[in-house]
């Protein structure tokens, strides 16, 4: 095994603590409340109270730990069991075929492998898309602003079950 890159190398401070063994308490939330149906109404959802609760709690999980698992979200384990071979795929291939679809300033889905936390490479590679196109999304943070942008999915070609 060779050198390591410097650029993923975290300051001392930064490092993980070497007496943290093990973690405990890792948030697990569970959106089954999104799907309660009082109606009885295929569309209908929770209570807004109970909807509240379930927004705090990712909002603490997120302040607290920066993840979370959920559970009883109603996609289909077969369903998850495809995406993850076709993700497996995607990121088994080069890193040339992988950026033949990388995310940029104007496209921003897709392939990205350089993203940084407190200036230091993160050792991770990552492909954003969204379920739904396009994605609205305001041209500014400023609530009065009226301009949108669009953002659009990157697709590889291989496998092109991942699409």
């Amino acid at each position: 095994m060779g050198e390591v890159d410097p650029a993923f190398i975290q300051e001392p401070e930064h490092r993980p603590k070497p007496s943290v063994i093990q973690a405990e308490g890792i948030p697990l939330i569970d959106l089954s409340p999104l799907y309660t149906h009082v109606s009885g109404d295929s569309d209908s959802v929770s209570d807004p109270i109970s909807l509240q609760g379930l927004v705090k709690e990712i909002g603490s999980a997120c302040k607290q730990w920066g993840f979370f698992q959920v559970i009883n979200h109603g996609v289909p384990l077969d369903k998850r069991q495809r995406i993850e071979d076709a993700a497996r795929k995607f990121f088994a291939q080069s890193l040339e075929e992988k950026r033949k679809i990388r995310r940029d300033a104007v496209k921003v889905l897709g392939y990205y492998d350089t993203e940084h936390t407190k200036n230091v490479r993160d050792w991770k590679e990552v492909f954003d898309f969204c379920g739904q196109e396009p994605i609205l999304v305001p041209a500014l943070l400023e609530a009065d602003d009226k301009e949108v942008t669009e953002w659009y999915n990157q697709w590889p070609e291989y496998p092109p079950d991942l699409r």
